[in-house]
């Protein structure tokens, strides 16, 4: 069974920072992309990083390119999401997701996590 468990939302000060994390099981880091997207009220999901499954190469999003940072750990089966300088327009639910190809339509992904950066 597949499933993707994210951790480590909240609310913080814009300019803080937060890290999420996600646990993976049911499939590996070299069977699928593994990444983040972002969805808030009203707007559209926003796919913010992806790591590609085979050669690692990483995407990110215009609008966090520079502030966030994605990072594994395979022997957690875990993936991360550093967020840095943190923005009122950051916030959103943000959940970890896996697909085949980065750019492709989310295959899997977990429940969501809330983050809230306040001004």
């Amino acid at each position: 069974e597949v499933q993707l468990v994210e951790s480590g939302g909240g609310l913080v000060q814009a300019g803080g920072s937060l890290r999420l994390s996600c646990v993976i099981s049911g499939f590996t880091f070299d069977d699928y992309a593994v990444g983040w997207f972002r969805q808030a009220p009203g707007m559209e999901r926003e796919t913010v990083s992806c790591r590609a499954s085979r050669d690692g190469k990483i995407y990110y999003s215009d609008s966090v390119l520079g502030r966030f940072t994605i990072s594994s750990d395979n022997a957690k089966n875990t993936v991360y999401l550093q967020m840095d300088s943190l923005k009122p327009e950051d916030t959103a639910v943000y959940y970890c997701g896996a697909v085949l190809i980065c750019g492709a339509s989310w295959y899997w992904w977990g429940q969501g996590t809330q983050v809230t950066v306040s001004s």
